[in-house]
């Protein structure tokens, strides 16, 4: 049950095997070895595995009992509403993300909860679709494709931001849809100071 339900959770948080072996520090082929059955997971790495997939130790192992509520959950078509944590700052160092500035919680109708947050927007660069002090529901994954909206850190110690990514030959773009504001375009090296924290799935005026 492990293998397949570590595939499933590792596809459904937008991790590769390679980007999610870099987060935890070992092989690809170990990632590999664990999705065939080949190998486990220490139990050390297995809570990490767990904590990153946001789920439980219990649920990675598909030892988690379904509670007979579960199927009430999705109604027409959509999901009960969950609690997401809301945050003001995302910032990069290390290599990691960190989430700072803690505004409570706000309701979404997700299917993993654990998978996602909100961000207070601030500024004006991506007026006029989204204002300052918006709220942007992001789902936490390490890859974009190009014209997703997505949260982005550049540098190791900067600020998140939110704004259009733009695939244009070998560089990215961070597109603002404010035209007062430049596009930032990113080449080479460059890239490896960017940090993706999610895609945004939604944004809503909060004040």
């Amino acid at each position: 049950m492990f293998p397949q339900r570590l595939k499933e959770l590792r596809k459904r948080s937008g991790f590769s095997q390679k980007s999610l072996s870099v987060q935890l520090g070992v092989s690809q082929q170990a990632v590999g070895k664990w999705e065939t059955g080949r190998s486990s997971p220490d139990p050390d790495t297995l809570a990490r595995l767990a904590a990153l997939l946001g789920t439980s130790i219990d649920d990675l192992m598909g030892l988690a009992s379904v509670a007979p509520a579960a199927a009430a959950q999705r109604f027409f078509g959509g999901y009960e509403e969950s609690p997401i944590p809301v945050v003001g700052t995302v910032r990069a160092g290390f290599g990691a993300l960190a989430f700072e500035e803690d505004y409570g919680v706000e309701y979404a109708r997700v299917k993993d909860p654990a998978s996602y947050f909100y961000l207070v927007v601030k500024g004006d660069s991506m007026e006029p679709r989204i204002s300052d002090g918006d709220l942007a529901l992001v789902h936490r994954q390490p890859t974009l494709e190009n014209g997703d909206l997505g949260v982005m850190v550049y540098g190791d110690e900067g600020e998140g931001t939110l704004k259009k990514y733009v695939l244009r030959g070998n560089a990215v773009v961070l597109q603002p849809f404010n035209p007062a504001y430049e596009p930032k375009v990113l080449r080479g090296e460059e890239l490896d100071k960017l940090f993706i924290a999610g895609k945004v799935v939604e944004t809503k005026a909060k004040w």
